[in-house]
């Protein structure tokens, strides 16, 4: 699926201050994911509120608080979406 160019960049610098070792499967779930909710919205682009349900829906608890940091650092911005939600 194609994927916006600016929500790409966002993404690969975001998968890029993550530790190695944890780099692979994110980029392979985000991906899958953000991919999957492109397709529930009916869109033919993956777009930054794709890749940001994805995140906050399959981070686990004990590294959400450093998603969020690099989330800030690599100018997604998760507020605008309603993230996070209650």
């Amino acid at each position: 699926m194609e994927w916006d160019i600016n929500t790409k960049e966002k993404f690969k610098l975001f998968t890029s201050k993550i530790p190695v070792f944890h780099r692979h499967i994110t980029e392979e779930a985000v991906t899958k994911m953000a991919e999957e909710n492109a397709g529930k919205r009916n869109c033919a682009k993956v777009e930054e509120q794709d890749v940001l349900a994805a995140f906050f829906s399959g981070v686990p608890s004990p590294f959400y608080s450093m998603m969020v940091r690099l989330l800030e650092q690599t100018g997604f911005d998760y507020k605008k979406y309603g993230f996070p939600k209650s």
